[in-house]
């Protein structure tokens, strides 16, 4: 029996999965509806595993993608399962990227429906393999060609906002986060793109013009 963090904001979705994994076996420890309600979840039961959708309010975008990226930064062994109507590759990479890649798994919603690979999915991720669906794993690999495509939404907007000739504290500004922040996004960029240059200048010039090819 798998204790599990389920994280659906449309109640009737999140009831019909919680009967499903319940038929299977399973105990569903906490039924979540936002991004801060999963990560509370997590802290108080521990579980087994989390099942998470990508969309989650207040915004609808990739709130519970990035808390489960989040999660895995705390607990690098927590096994994720992320289901999805669509491929998010923004963030879809740093969570497959998180831990070695161990124990996570990206699936879009329509797999559920298969619900013997769905139960499978799950038994895998929380016994440590990365289990991808196969539309994610096409779209990852084409557009891995491209090295900005590596780069998270955030990350593509501070490299834009240095393409305008934007210092630091302008960017952190009209971003509405710390100087800090910014200089965290810009290191990850660097990395990504292999600029890992000793003169900063050249970095941040090198990191436009990888922008601007782009």
């Amino acid at each position: 029996m798998l204790r599990i963090v389920l994280a659906e904001d449309s109640v009737l979705l999140r009831e019909g999965l919680v009967g499903l994994l319940e038929r299977f076996g399973h105990q569903v420890v906490a039924g979540a509806g936002t991004a801060e309600e999963l990560t509370a979840a997590v802290a108080e039961h521990r579980p087994d595993i989390v099942v998470t959708d990508v969309r989650m309010p207040p915004g609808f975008s990739d709130e519970g993608l990035r808390a489960a990226i989040s999660l895995r930064k705390q607990q690098p062994d927590l096994p994720i399962l992320v289901l999805s109507q669509y491929v998010q590759r923004a963030y879809a990479e740093d969570l497959l990227d998180s831990s070695d890649g161990t124990s996570v798994g990206y699936l879009l919603k329509e797999r559920i429906g298969d619900v013997e690979e769905f139960i499978d999915a799950l038994h895998r991720v929380a016994d440590g393999a990365t289990v991808v669906d196969p539309e994610v794993v096409r779209q990852l690999i084409r557009h891995r060609r491209d090295p900005m495509a590596r780069l998270t939404a955030r990350e593509q907007e501070v490299l834009a906002l240095m393409a305008e000739g934007k210092s630091n504290a302008s960017i952190a500004a009209a971003l509405t986060v710390s100087e800090g922040t910014v200089s965290k996004h810009f290191g990850s960029i660097l990395t990504k793109l292999d600029l890992n240059l000793s003169d900063s200048t050249n970095r941040r010039v090198l990191a436009v013009l990888a922008y601007l090819r782009g």
